[in-house]
């Protein structure tokens, strides 16, 4: 199986946007909000009762909704309910041509990535598909998928994120918290430095993006952006939001500030000059005060990067020094 029609470096995730599949106002609000990533839920947004029209109203949604510029995804149940195999025949053969993504939760191992797999090749084969189009989320939130991570992300090429879910995650481990998010009474470091960092090795090695959970106290953005900043601060890619006053600060947390990304395409520019026949063909050279060499090149990709998914404009330019 190839990674097929996937964009490179990966689709701009800084917003993810949480919609319950079963409230058709919201799933029609989300066409118009700025996020980069919509995820229409089946799993904790959706009450038992509700989880079978829910199918049936996101698929109503990705066919006949307007997610110009969204990356569209369908959270499904996890593989340890009687629900998963259900959502995601229904969702797949009933929008499967305009759906990007399933978003698979508590996942513990990567037999439950390479069953999604194969479950998603047989519906593609049998619709007329294309194979390998629709990619996987995996979202990690207890202490076993914790564990497993590193199998998880090369369990499929399909894998296109690895997510933290904090909430279930705090209490899988019982930490003594009730904020999502927030760091636990009595300990005076950052209780999620090594998930984060554990999730993001991981996701790296796999060249997966990694996207932090939510943040549950909807109406504190500067709260939001505290949080927001410690993963983006890591390298994570983005954040779940779950109310659209978070969305632009995710927007702006996750990406980068204007003068960085100036800075970015200055050493590229420099760089591809001074080391081209005309600029004298050098491994190394000077911007400004600044010297640059061929890993100040990837550590400006990345920020370049970053400025072009999220759509931002240069205000300077690279001009050769004279001789």
């Amino acid at each position: 199986m190839t990674q097929a029609n996937r964009p490179p470096g990966g689709r701009p995730r800084r917003s993810c946007l949480a919609v319950p599949g079963s409230n058709p106002r919201f799933l029609e609000k989300a066409q118009g909000l700025p996020a980069d990533q919509v995820f229409l839920d089946l799993e904790d947004a959706c009450a038992p009762l509700a989880k079978e029209g829910a199918r049936h109203h996101i698929v109503e949604a990705l066919n006949e909704g307007d997610w110009t510029g969204k990356t569209r995804v369908v959270r499904v149940n996890d593989w340890t309910t009687h629900w998963t195999y259900r959502d995601v025949i229904t969702v797949v053969e009933g929008a499967g041509q305009n759906l990007d993504c399933i978003m698979l939760p508590k996942v513990q191992d990567a037999q439950q990535i390479v069953a999604l797999d194969l479950l998603l090749t047989q519906i593609e084969k049998t619709m007329g598909f294309e194979v390998g189009r629709i990619g996987i989320e995996a979202q990690i939130e207890n202490a076993k998928g914790l564990v497993n991570v590193d199998a998880i992300a090369g369990a499929s090429p399909r894998l296109e994120t690895i997510i933290f879910g904090p909430a279930d995650f705090m209490a899988s481990i019982n930490m003594k918290s009730l904020v999502v998010g927030e760091q636990p009474p009595g300990y005076g470091a950052d209780a999620y430095h090594y998930i984060l960092m554990r999730i993001l090795m991981a996701a790296r090695t796999y060249d997966l993006q990694a996207i932090d959970g939510p943040y549950l106290q909807i109406k504190n953005v500067d709260g939001y952006r505290e949080v927001a900043g410690r993963a983006a601060a890591l390298g994570f890619d983005g954040k779940w939001v779950l109310h659209p006053g978070q969305v632009e600060a995710a927007n702006e947390v996750f990406s980068p500030s204007q003068e960085d990304y100036d800075h970015a395409e200055l050493i590229l520019d420099a760089y591809e000059w001074h080391t081209s026949e005309a600029g004298g063909a050098k491994g190394s050279a000077m911007l400004g005060d600044e010297m640059i060499d061929e890993a100040s090149r990837k550590m400006a990709l990345v920020v370049a990067g970053k400025g072009r998914a999220a759509g931002m404009i240069r205000t300077s330019k690279f001009e050769a020094p004279e001789e």
